[in-house]
């Protein structure tokens, strides 16, 4: 049983390669890799049976690399990643530097910024944004733990992380909320 460090190692590998991870995050288990690798992006969308075009979100784990990800950042995205209780993306007009095909048709993204130890410790030794989309098949149920993951996703994804697959803690998908370069703010999802 790999432990958190080789945990660490094995999913880098796998994501400096191009390839495909299963991971816990700071909300559900997720499918991830490079967000910057059009490829890999289109495998997730394979493995996961959606269509093209229904964007998926990105995670970094430090706000202050926003400005590499998205043109203007409005002044309450600073507020609302400060003071959220919970989990929560913001979905951002003028997405760069990412994988085409993983910006919506409207050139937005969504970006959580991550407090999970896994997910930062990968990402801080990363240095890219990783895909985060939650680890089910298209239309199906979110997965509360890594059991309800479907064996279909497991077999498809190139390393599987070992870090918190015991745990039955049920958990939830983050909120979203939408931010117009104009200021408007909409709730997606609570």
């Amino acid at each position: 049983m790999a432990n958190f460090n080789d945990d660490i190692k094995n999913a880098l590998e796998v994501l400096r390669s191009g390839g495909v991870i299963l991971y816990p995050g700071d909300t559900v288990w997720g499918i991830g890799c490079d967000a910057t690798n059009r490829d890999a992006v289109q495998r997730v969308f394979d493995i996961k049976q959606r269509e093209a075009g229904k964007s998926m979100l990105i995670l970094l784990e430090n706000p202050n690399f926003l400005p590499q990800y998205v043109e203007e950042i409005p002044e309450v995205a600073w507020d609302i990643i400060d003071y959220a209780e919970k989990p929560t993306t913001i979905i951002y007009d003028k997405a760069k530097n990412l994988a085409s095909n993983l910006i919506a048709p409207d050139g937005s993204i969504g970006i959580r910024i991550t407090n999970e130890a896994f997910t930062q410790q990968l990402l801080q030794r990363f240095r890219k944004p990783i895909v985060s989309t939650s680890a089910n098949l298209s239309q199906q149920p979110c997965p509360q733990c890594f059991d309800d993951i479907d064996e279909q996703i497991k077999s498809k994804v190139d390393y599987t992380v070992h870090y918190r697959q015991s745990e039955t803690i049920d958990r939830v998908p983050s909120s979203i909320i939408k931010l117009g370069a104009s200021g408007l703010i909409k709730i997606i999802r609570e």
